[in-house]
């Protein structure tokens, strides 16, 4: 069977990235792994609903790099929360926060209902269903 098992992102601020997804997600992270010989650090997160983890990353030299809108390469994570009151919910929740929404809520022309807001390091996290 194939599937994916996870996928991975880098960031900045490891624990900032961590507590976001964690409070907003309510994802499980596991022990945080930590090469003393590179300086490189990640977090495994795992969802309630399962499917694949999100591996955050980081390194002492990573650096904040903006990406336009349409570049090659990530765009979004997309993360299903179980209902349109949800989607609602926890996206008034993210922009009370200071998290811009950057697209809905709304349902979209392929029949997703959902809302993109802006997380922690400019990262684009649609919420949906």
């Amino acid at each position: 069977m194939i599937r994916i098992e996870h996928m991975a992102l880098y960031c900045v601020d490891l624990e900032a990235m961590k507590e976001f997804f964690v409070r907003y997600f309510d994802a499980v992270a596991g022990p945080m792994y930590h090469n003393a010989t590179t300086g490189f650090r990640s977090y495994f997160l795992s969802f309630a609903g399962g499917g694949a983890r999100l591996e955050i990353m980081c390194r002492p030299t990573t650096a904040p790099t903006p990406q336009p809108p349409y570049s090659a390469g990530y765009h979004h994570l997309s993360i299903s929360v179980g209902s349109r009151a949800a989607v609602d919910a926890l996206t008034a929740r993210l922009v009370a926060h200071g998290y811009p929404c950057t697209s809905g809520p709304r349902t979209t022309g392929d029949g997703y209902y959902e809302s993109t807001i802006q997380g922690p390091e400019a990262i684009s996290i649609e919420i949906t269903q």
